[in-house]
């Protein structure tokens, strides 16, 4: 469901919002408004305030599951770096882990699970042919293909059936 129920979303901020707007002209009773409306946007000296019970509601178990352990580091390190900066270093841990999962499992992947003639499926990585100009070494590049057979073979002559 939205967070509005279907009903558009209004700013209880009014017209006077707006410097233009209240440079035109502003009714005593707008000023008043306004000036009401400017106190109680000054927050009290124990906000925002943490509710547990709140957060355990608005969030999954499984996401409590996985960003348990950086939470306990991170609440227990709190004393020592201070509230602010434990809760950006948790931020900064958090996706450093991930990335680092992530390249761990590319790496994973085209080390072990790579297309080759035994697998149907999954990710065909080939080489290309070096870039030999005249004068360089190596010119005219000749493959180490030798013949015919050896191209598109995907790794059969290296197995070991």
């Amino acid at each position: 469901m939205a967070q509005t129920a279907g009903v558009k979303p209004m700013t209880i901020a009014g017209r006077v919002a707006s410097e233009r707007e209240r440079c035109i002209g502003m009714t005593d009773a707008e000023r008043a408004w306004r000036k009401q409306w400017l106190q109680d946007q000054v927050l009290a000296s124990n906000e925002p305030v943490h509710v547990e019970e709140y957060w355990r509601e608005r969030t999954n178990p499984i996401r409590r599951f996985y960003r348990k352990p950086l939470d306990v580091l991170f609440t227990k390190l709190s004393p020592v770096l201070g509230q602010e900066r434990a809760i950006n270093y948790r931020y900064i841990t958090g996706k450093l882990g991930l990335m680092a999962i992530g390249v761990l499992s590319i790496h994973y992947y085209f080390k072990y699970q790579g297309n080759d003639w035994t697998k149907k499926g999954g990710w065909r990585v080939l080489k290309t042919k070096p870039m030999v100009l005249p004068g360089q070494p190596g010119f005219p590049y000749k493959s180490e293909r030798c013949n015919d057979n050896d191209y598109a073979e995907r790794g059969f002559k290296k197995a070991t059936i």
